[in-house]
């Protein structure tokens, strides 16, 4: 086994291979770029060392930086994490002839699999079955539209090097083809050197299913269940869970077979992931195989009791697996919401800045349930421009599907985040989607209950109930408190209304509150000032702490709480909302105040993130229509295009290809 290893990555999956790592009782060596000098993986490991400029083609992306960290350091053994080399037959090539294990598949495989037109050759030679499409690289735009019209729309044009939902897009007619071939291959010269791009059938309502896979280098592979990641945005995925609900145990067999077999085709031996695209008959299609570690994988681990990268380190250090298919045993299910530095209420769009308040919830398992944060940042820390967006990996496990999204939307309400946004708020809404919990998913979930973007959770009933008891007692609280301020002149001791009208939004609910032995009975009053309703709430929570934290009559909740000016922002299973808490007459006071609305920037077309400005498509005194392109600004390299939301003529440029702009900066003006 090994005694030291390097880990040539960063953020969470550096500090995951660390922990692993630590347990084995092997030392570690981060290395990082100037970006990265204050990152979380480079205090946890056991060394660290500098490899270059923020950009990842200055450092990261730089063999010869990584093997003479290796060098530096003594390290035996090379963890390539997931993205930058993982996937390049070049860098366990070069760490070979320095004498340095890659703790990961073969260049062989590498070649065969990595490259996405290759591996659907070498998946039809497998007799693996094999989305219809064009597998020749394609030279422009007017030949992928060729190709297109052949195959028959909707097609998908995809890069055929690296992934993350980078270099693809989905076309439905001509003009799109060849607006988003030029878009693809952009996007995959940018982030893989490779500008390469393929067509290929896009299947209808699709599920993207995949199989994990784990080979040693002694001819053993298995499988290690399948993985539902259906939940996407732009081809980024966003939820994963195992197993998926779509699957029997047949139909498990029939792709968990086809894949081990593929494995074998080109002699597989580490970790690997094979992908398919599944109808909802449960037909099924080779997409691609990923010869690397999976954001996603703990999900996996969690239903197997599987280490994943304990069994990549094993089998680089040349040892057999230690069980067969026949030990591998799923039990219960997971959940994974990848939590990223993006606005869900701007379209997505990503956020850095400083982490200044950064809390996830309690990790470990009580009452079956088990709660996992995997992250590589920390409170006071920063998201930079330079890498992808993720913040934190939440994973649940629990015996049941309803168990584990329960359990997951409890801990993305218990977790605070601020200084920068978050989509939290959008993934905790998800958890209680009804399609969602009852599993219909496909790729197209997001784009078809969410058309019009994401505006929040809309406030029910039942969630209207809770959330005003909550804010009500949190107003008691700080009544209480004040009341209790020292130094005051002597008299009679103040007492305070018990009724209030607690205003959520523009709903308004009237209630008393009073308190009861270890918390607060509140009860709810109807129009007529009637009972309607009592609750009891639990909570040891104090002003001041982001997360209030107990129970409401007999459910465990968590309610995020940001004071703000006469009241607290609420957060609860996606929804956002204002509170504020009056005595009656302050209720009927406050309902004669007239609104202060801020002014709108319809006349400018504003930069909705940090970004370089890639390309301006319209001139000063031209009129362009409704959904009109109009700029692309890259940003955590993805390309954004820019749309002219109604018919105007520009006025004026203020930008151009090559600028550098900040949040809300003005990039055209209207007439």
């Amino acid at each position: 086994m090994f005694s030291k290893i390097l880990i040539a990555n960063r953020g969470e999956i550096a500090c995951r291979v660390i922990k692993t790592a630590r347990r084995m009782g092997i030392k570690t060596v981060a290395v990082y770029s100037d970006a990265d000098k204050d990152a979380l993986h480079v205090s946890m490991a056991d060394e660290a060392v500098h490899i270059g400029a923020a950009p990842a083609a200055q450092s990261y992306l730089l063999i010869d930086r990584i093997i003479a960290a290796c060098k530096q350091t003594g390290a035996e053994a090379v963890h390539p994490g997931y993205g930058f080399l993982s996937e390049r037959a070049a860098f366990p090539e070069a760490l070979a002839k320095e004498g340095i294990v890659f703790i990961g598949p073969n260049p062989g495989a590498i070649e065969a699999m990595g490259d996405k037109i290759e591996s659907k050759k070498a998946a039809a030679a497998a007799n693996v079955s094999t989305v219809p499409g064009y597998l020749g690289v394609i030279e422009d735009a007017t030949q992928a539209a060729t190709i297109a019209d052949e195959i028959g729309y909707p097609v998908m044009i995809k890069a055929s090097a690296g992934g993350g939902g980078k270099g693809m897009r989905i076309a439905h007619s001509r003009d799109e083809v060849q607006d988003g071939f030029d878009r693809a291959r952009s996007e995959a010269k940018s982030s893989f050197g490779d500008d390469r791009v393929f067509v290929e059938k896009f299947i209808v309502d699709p599920r993207h299913i995949e199989i994990q896979v784990l080979g040693d280098k002694h001819g053993n592979v298995v499988y290690l269940g399948e993985r539902e990641c259906s939940i996407q945005r732009r081809n980024q995925k966003v939820i994963e869970e195992a197993p998926s609900p779509l699957l029997d145990e047949a139909t498990r067999r029939r792709m968990g077979e086809q894949a081990v077999a593929l494995a074998k085709a080109v002699n597989y031996d580490s970790a690997g992931t094979v992908e398919f695209v599944a109808g909802q008959d449960k037909s099924f299609y080779f997409l691609e195989m990923n010869t690397r570690l999976q954001v996603e994988h703990p999900v996996t681990e969690l239903i197997t009791g599987i280490d994943l990268v304990e069994q990549m380190i094993r089998v680089a250090a040349g040892e057999p697996l230690a069980f067969t298919q026949a030990d591998v045993k799923l039990k219960g299910w997971a959940v994974e919401s990848r939590v990223y530095a993006e606005d869900p209420y701007r379209n997505f769009l990503p956020s850095i800045g400083r982490l200044t308040r950064y809390r996830p919830p309690v990790e470990g398992v009580k009452e079956g349930v088990t709660v996992r944060n995997d992250t590589g940042v920390y409170e006071g820390g920063e998201i930079s421009l330079y890498y992808d967006p993720m913040i934190a990996k939440l994973i649940t496990h629990a015996p049941t599907r309803a168990q584990a999204i329960e359990a997951q939307a409890d801990a993305l309400d218990a977790f605070a985040i601020d200084g920068i946004q978050h989509n939290i708020p959008f993934l905790s809404a998800l958890m209680d989607h009804p399609r969602w919990r009852e599993g219909q998913l496909s790729t197209g979930f997001i784009a078809e209950e969410y058309r019009g973007g994401f505006a929040g959770a809309g406030l029910t009933p039942a969630l209207t109930r809770r959330l005003a008891a909550v804010a009500a007692v949190i107003d008691n609280i700080g009544n209480a408190r004040k009341r209790a301020i020292s130094q005051q002149l002597p008299g009679r001791v103040v007492e305070f209304q018990h009724r209030r009208v607690v205003r959520l939004g523009e709903v308004s609910l009237c209630c008393e509150v009073d308190r009861a032995a270890g918390g607060f009975i509140v009860t709810v009053l109807d129009p007529q000032g009637r009972p309607a309703g009592t609750h009891e709430l639990r909570s040891g929570w104090k002003p001041g702490e982001p997360v209030w934290q107990g129970t409401f009559d007999d459910d465990r909740i968590s309610v995020q709480v940001r004071p703000r000016l006469n009241g607290v922002a609420l957060g609860h299973r996606g929804v956002a909302v204002a509170a504020v808490v009056y005595t009656e007459r302050e209720a009927e006071l406050a309902a004669l105040m007239p609104e202060k609305l801020e002014p709108g920037s319809g006349k400018q077309l504003l930069c909705p993130m940090p970004g370089l400005v890639v390309s301006i498509a319209v001139s000063e005194g031209q009129e362009v229509k409704a959904g009109e392109a109009l700029a692309v600004v890259e940003a955590m390299k993805m390309e954004n295009v820019l749309r002219a939301e109604r018919d105007a003529t520009v006025k004026k440029v203020l930008a151009k290809a090559g600028d550098s702009l900040a949040v809300d900066a003005v990039i055209l003006e209207f007439a």
